[in-house]
């Protein structure tokens, strides 16, 4: 399998998880954001959404990034992302769905650019339309994982609701939201981001980091 894929993009960064979960033998080839890469005619031509990631695998391409998971989980049942009670697999969905879909939409890059380059919003004003949709989801799910009374992962391991929670955290810290009073969300992230999986996930580790490049 090869992972088109960018270091920091949450998307991308959630189907590494799901590989490194399900222990697959996966190759990264960057596409780099910053540069457009994801526009040029070639990559349209594997990937015609012209974002990332994109999955090759089986002799097509796979993309958009809860279908590639979905996917995976179909085709790879071995280490399932979802539970095994319908009841659970529906809260698994539920609670990665609503970060998904309501915040990845508003807070991905094409957004934030045209927000300032094209409207002319200053980064302040950027800023502030990032932590006011962190927030209106962030702390809703955080309520639903104080209810629940979760451990460590929203169930026994690690699966579809952490592939999706821990990339938008990390881009959280990124833009400066301030999570400290979502204790809950904090101890699951603590507990991912020591499990071999996530770190391998990392942005930081990827090929593509400025840091790994150094």
């Amino acid at each position: 399998m090869r992972l088109h894929a960018y270091y920091r993009s949450s998307t991308s960064y959630r189907v590494r998880i799901a590989l490194n979960l399900k222990g697959l033998d996966y190759e990264v080839v960057p596409v780099d954001l910053l540069k457009a890469e994801q526009r040029g005619e070639s990559y349209r031509r594997l990937n015609p959404f012209a974002g990332v990631p994109a999955l090759e695998a089986e002799g097509r391409v796979y993309a958009q990034s809860v279908a590639i998971l979905e996917w995976l989980d179909e085709r790879h049942p071995d280490r399932s992302l979802l539970p095994s009670d319908i009841e659970d697999r529906f809260l698994a969905r539920e609670l990665a769905l609503a970060i998904a879909t309501e915040l990845h939409a508003p807070l991905n890059s094409p957004v934030l650019t045209y927000l300032e380059r094209d409207l002319g919003h200053s980064q302040e004003e950027v800023t502030a339309w990032y932590h006011h949709w962190m927030a209106k989801t962030l702390g809703p799910l955080e309520a639903q994982l104080a209810a629940l009374d979760t451990g460590n992962y929203l169930f026994d391991a690690p699966g579809l609701f952490e592939c999706v929670l821990i990339p938008q955290l990390y881009n959280a810290r990124r833009f400066g939201f301030d999570y400290a009073a979502m204790p809950h969300m904090a101890r699951i992230e603590a507990a991912c981001l020591s499990h071999p999986a996530f770190v391998k996930a990392h942005p930081d580790n990827q090929p593509d980091s400025p840091g790994k490049a150094a």
